[in-house]
């Protein structure tokens, strides 16, 4: 097993345009483009942070706080929040742009896990997450804390 990765080794940036092939009858993107924009993000980290393919095995609950309109841009900022022996954590934030007023707003906040597989397909370990700024160990907490609720959750069904 390696030594360890940093979150910023990881870390994946997004840029898409938001064209009418992306957004419902009222202009605004479609909640399933958005998702899966946030599952791509959140796959390329994973697999940087493990150096193994990664799938996803939950997403957390997503809000949409402001409307994405076709014209603006999203951006998505992934990276690895916590590291067990086969799954992480991976945080995406998402934010819409509008070029015309350089006006910029946080739409959503979304927590993903992923378990990294061999090339058979089983789960591999990843390396242990290196944490080097406050922020990143405020985030590695707060994601323990959301692995106990899931796990939690996982029980009750």
């Amino acid at each position: 097993m390696e030594n360890g990765r940093t979150p910023a080794f990881s870390r994946t940036e997004m840029t898409e345009l938001v064209v009418p092939g992306d957004s419902n009858q009222l202009g605004n993107i479609l909640g399933g483009r958005l998702m899966h924009w946030i599952d791509l993000a959140a796959a390329i980290t994973a697999a940087r942070h493990a150096g193994h393919v990664a799938v996803t095995a939950s997403m957390d609950s997503l809000e949409f706080l402001h409307p994405v309109k076709v014209g603006q841009v999203v951006r998505l900022i992934a990276q690895v929040n916590w590291v067990g022996r086969t799954s992480m954590e991976i945080g995406v934030d998402v934010f819409r742009e509008d070029l015309h007023e350089y006006d910029v707003k946080k739409t959503s906040t979304a927590y993903l896990t992923f378990v990294a597989l061999n090339d058979e397909g089983q789960p591999i370990e990843v390396p242990p997450l290196i944490l080097e700024t406050k922020d990143e160990i405020d985030r590695f907490h707060q994601a323990e804390q959301r692995r106990k609720i899931r796990l939690e959750h996982r029980q009750r069904i």
